[in-house]
């Protein structure tokens, strides 16, 4: 009779373990401490704005799981958005509106479509292209 209960006790313990590290590596910027998809390109961080930083924050719970917390891009799962591609004259700021309400289709890389971001208004996206552009300035892109 208490074999079993050590047997389910000791089971829960492994379980409740395996779920917390989990949800450890799943906080921003784990990736990279992890060992995680490697970063595809470096980034500096400027000091941000506090319009920019809250777009880092849209940016970190809608966007950084394949584009990286530093929208530096992640090994096969999506391109970095801190590159000349985006620069304002080739990618303007609606182009970045319009990929979280309707997708993209992959044109420039390799990493395959991407999926409408539900759940995001508009000030969330110009928050996040506020974000982006900071940062792309501060590492040269204008």
């Amino acid at each position: 009779m208490k074999r079993p209960f050590l047997i389910g006790v000791a089971g829960g313990a492994a379980v409740a373990a395996g779920l917390g590290g989990w949800l450890w590596l799943q906080r921003p910027g784990a990736d990279v401490e992890a060992g995680g998809p490697r970063a595809l390109v470096q980034v500096e961080m400027p000091r941000l704005s506090p319009q920019a930083e809250a777009g880092q924050a849209v940016f970190s719970d809608n966007c950084a799981q394949c584009h990286g917390t530093r929208a530096d891009g992640r090994e096969g799962l999506g391109p970095p958005l801190i590159h000349p591609i985006y620069e304002p004259d080739h990618h303007g700021d609606y182009a970045f509106l319009r990929a979280a309400r309707q997708g993209v289709r992959a044109h420039h890389w390799r990493f395959g479509d991407m999926a409408p971001v539900p759940g995001v208004s508009t000030a969330d996206i110009a928050s996040v292209v506020r974000f982006l552009r900071e940062v792309q300035r501060a590492n040269g892109i204008r």
